[in-house]
C-alpha cells in the first residue's frame, strides 16, 4: 500500500480519536494502529515518517513515532 494512501487512513483514525484529550487521542491512534493493521503497513508508515512525504496530523504523527520501538 503506498505511503500516502496509509496517512490518509492514519489521518481518518486520528479524526476519530480527535474529540479526545491529546494524550488519550494519540493512545488510541496509537492502540489502533497496532491491533488492526498489518505489521507491514505499520513498517511503511514509521518508514517514511522522516521523509517530507507523510501528511499527518499532529496527533496521528506522534502516534506513528511510537510505533518506532517494538
Amino acid at each position: 500500500m503506498s505511503p500516502e494512501k496509509l496517512a490518509y487512513m492514519a489521518n481518518q483514525i486520528g479524526r476519530f480519536f480527535a474529540s479526545q484529550k491529546s494524550q488519550e487521542a494519540v493512545d488510541g491512534i496509537a492502540d489502533h494502529l497496532i491491533k488492526f493493521w498489518d505489521p507491514r503497513m505499520r513498517r511503511t508508515i514509521v518508514s517514511h515518517l522522516d521523509d517530507g512525504t507523510m501528511q499527518l496530523d499532529p496527533l496521528v504523527r506522534q502516534a506513528v513515532e511510537r510505533l518506532r520501538t517494538p
